[in-house]
């Protein structure tokens, strides 16, 4: 749906997207991640026709957003991370207006405007159709501003920091909305979040610098992580050196720590593959008493930050990003 193909776009002197090439495919949440400054907010105004690129091209549904600009605007809906509402309009009369701004047919509105509502929890269980926006508190302005962008029903859907001001359970309807969404909607989510965006997204595009640093499913991501897959052994014996010893002679194996608990005694291998299996072979082979064995896998945080600091250690001091 979405193809973005060697993207750049400077401002001046000042080089904000450098090069960038990816896809966002029908039926999936992809998730848009990056540092302060990496580029990401260029990035989806340009997408969102509101700027041009410098070079390189971006095609939503085969138009192009330079060429296509109105086009291509029918087919998005973009929420911006601080949504602007007009404070003295109720909400009924500005999901009306901005209905009618969408080409919506008069006859159609009141369906588009309640649908979206719906969808918004704007009805239930409080109705706030008829309240002032600014009497909303800032998740109700949030759940305004998603009502809006789905009016229309568009193809793509562009969601910026969408689960700000939201309360925890509202951030679980959010993501259970945005995963419903992605069955039927190109869905890009940016977010600082990345808890958040584990459990909503099927594919991340990470940038730092201006430039792609990874792109994966989170799971491919968090294997990726350096060093930071561990074996926690928990195992009762007189001679923890020696077995500290056989443990690091595993293949897969980088390090050993040991630290004693009572009658037990705790290892944390730090590993490169997953070595359960061979050291329940060991600690069989020897008759030792097992209390404890579990791997805990690198987080996508651990990802995020590896990726993108090196991505920025590589950046000409001359050339900053914005």
């Amino acid at each position: 749906m979405i193809e973005i193909r060697n993207l750049t776009k400077w401002y001046g002197r000042v080089l904000a997207v450098d090069d960038l090439t990816f896809d966002v495919p029908d039926g999936k949440v992809t998730g848009f991640l990056g540092p302060n400054g990496a580029g990401k907010s260029t990035t989806l105004k340009i997408l969102t026709c509101y700027l041009p690129a410098s070079s390189g091209t971006v095609t939503v549904d085969g138009l192009d957003v330079l060429s296509d600009s109105l086009d291509v605007r029918r087919l998005i809906g973009y929420m911006p991370e601080h949504v602007p509402l007009p404070g003295d309009m109720r909400v009924r009369e500005y999901l009306t207006y901005r209905a009618g701004l969408r080409d919506i047919h008069a006859r159609d509105r009141r369906s588009a405007v309640d649908r979206a509502a719906q969808r918004c929890w704007l009805t239930a269980p409080t109705d706030m159709m008829n309240r002032r926006i600014d009497q909303l508190s800032r998740g109700y302005r949030q759940r305004v501003g998603l009502a809006d962008v789905l009016l229309h029903d568009p193809k793509v859907l562009v969601l910026d920091e969408p689960t700000i001001g939201l309360d925890p359970a509202q951030i679980r309807d959010m993501r259970s909305l945005i995963t419903e969404l992605g069955s039927d909607h190109s869905v890009i989510l940016s977010s600082h979040i990345l808890a958040e965006v584990e459990q909503t997204c099927a594919q991340l595009v990470i940038i730092a610098g201006g430039k792609l640093a990874a792109k994966g499913s989170p799971q491919e991501l968090r294997q990726q992580v350096a060093a930071g897959s561990k074996v926690i052994v928990e195992v009762k014996t007189d001679e923890p050196d020696a077995l500290a010893g056989d443990l690091k002679s595993l293949a897969g194996v980088a390090d050993v720590t040991t630290d004693t608990s009572g009658n037990w005694q705790r290892f944390e291998l730090r590993v490169t593959e997953d070595v359960r299996s061979h050291v329940g072979e060991l600690l069989t082979t020897k008759g030792l008493p097992l209390r404890e064995l579990r791997r805990e896998a690198g987080s996508l945080e651990d990802y995020f930050v590896q990726i993108t600091y090196r991505q920025n250690q590589q950046t000409p001091d001359l050339v900053t990003s914005v």
